[in-house]
């Protein structure tokens, strides 16, 4: 059954299908089918409103403004810790970097070098260094915050397949976050190099950064863009980078290794949560 979910994606028209639901999340008119879209994937997912910015869902002037909701002040403190968690999700796998390798699923490994999309030099780097990886499923909050301070050197849009991420595809299809769209943020922190590779998926209608708004779809070219000293972000622990109009993960990339775990692996976690020392 798993692989025919998974055959059915590889020959659906991903992109083309993607774009479509970004069209409608983006709609404000009619404002009952706007209503009725919010609400009704609400009741799908069991979507509480209780600790959001605005906790009427008639607020939101379309679904992506429903979607990437703010929090109300005060819901997610920082803790007290080295990194914190970039999201709300489940902590799907996290350890070291083995020679380059880190674990995508039991059985299933995938490579710096593939995700990142660069030169060897630059993956190598990461090969001994640790990583996390944080599903987040629909009904989570889909703002992703820095897990350590850091300040902006390099975003790369690598364009990519748009399989869906969840624990079917990622225990089926081999180097799944390698091959989907995705934006790889290098960051300069007091650890080292960080890398926050913001993973595209299926019905994902697009990324965005706080930095450069909507990153736009482009199917064919890698596309890089590097930082002046003068005009490069330095972003705090815990503060906003960007956001997922429409679900999927993140994979954090450290050169720091030898991480003390506060977060066990298929753990819930939040964002700005404790997530290791």
């Amino acid at each position: 059954m798993i692989n025919v979910f998974i055959a059915l994606q590889a020959i659906l028209p991903q992109h083309l299908l993607s774009r479509m639901i970004g069209w409608l999340a983006e709609l404000e008119r009619p404002v009952w089918l706007k209503n009725l879209l919010i609400t009704l994937f609400m009741q799908a997912y069991g979507i509480s409103l209780d600790e959001a910015e605005h906790p009427n869902a008639e607020q939101y002037r379309n679904f992506n403004h429903f979607f990437t909701r703010a929090l109300e002040d005060g819901a997610r403190p920082l803790a007290n810790t080295r990194y914190v968690s970039p999201a709300d999700g489940i902590l799907s796998q996290r350890g070291d970097v083995d020679e380059g390798q880190l674990v995508q699923a039991k059985g299933r490994w995938y490579d710096t070098r593939g995700l990142l999309a660069g030169s060897e030099e630059e993956a190598a780097s990461f090969d001994n260094g640790s990583f996390a990886t944080v599903y987040l499923s629909p009904k989570d909050y889909h703002r992703v915050h820095m897990p350590i301070s850091g300040t902006l050197r390099m975003t790369r849009y690598v364009p990519g397949d748009l399989f869906a991420v969840n624990n079917s595809t990622t225990a089926g299809v081999d180097q799944l976050f390698a091959r989907n769209e995705r934006l790889v943020c290098f960051f300069d922190t007091a650890d080292g190099q960080l890398a926050v590779v913001l993973v595209g998926a299926i019905i994902v209608a697009g990324i965005e950064t706080v930095w450069g708004g909507v990153e736009s779809p482009n199917p064919g070219t890698i596309r890089e863009h590097k930082f002046s000293p003068e005009e490069a972000p330095t972003l705090e622990a815990g503060a906003e980078l960007g956001r997922f109009f429409l679900g999927s993960t993140v994979v954090l990339l450290t050169e720091k290794n030898g991480l003390e775990w506060r977060a066990g692996q298929d753990d819930k976690v939040l964002v700005r949560a404790a997530l290791a020392d």
